[in-house]
């Protein structure tokens, strides 16, 4: 009996790719499946045998915190420098979008309060 590991669903290729390169260090076996044609299924990474899956589960969640870490850093790195876009920079760039969403959320809010500010 195979133990998913990881749906590949959203999934970077790099992530997919490193989460094998650490499981082939590590020994463990694994396979793939690929994704549905019809985007049902995205695939996965599975575990062949049940006995590894503990080891493989404690690993990939190591390798997940070491990632957010680094994703952090880049992004603190990137607002340090002033690389990573703020409200402006989408202001300028998605003007449409973001009046639309703040008219989404206006409408919202009116229908939530619309019963009490009848009262």
């Amino acid at each position: 009996m195979s133990i998913l590991l990881m749906n590949l669903r959203h999934v970077p290729e790099d992530e997919a790719h490193e989460v094998r390169e650490l499981l082939e260090q590590e020994h463990i076996e694994y396979y793939e499946t690929p994704p549905n044609r019809w985007g049902i299924s995205a695939g996965g990474i599975w575990i062949k045998h049940p006995e590894q899956a503990e080891q493989a589960r404690e690993l990939y969640r190591q390798y997940q915190e070491l990632r957010l870490q680094r994703a952090q850093a880049d992004h603190r790195e990137a607002r340090r420098a002033g690389r990573a876009p703020g409200l402006g920079d989408v202001m300028r760039e998605k003007p449409l979008q973001l009046l639309l969403t703040a008219a989404g959320v206006g409408l919202l809010l009116w229908l939530l309060l619309f019963p009490f500010l009848s009262l």
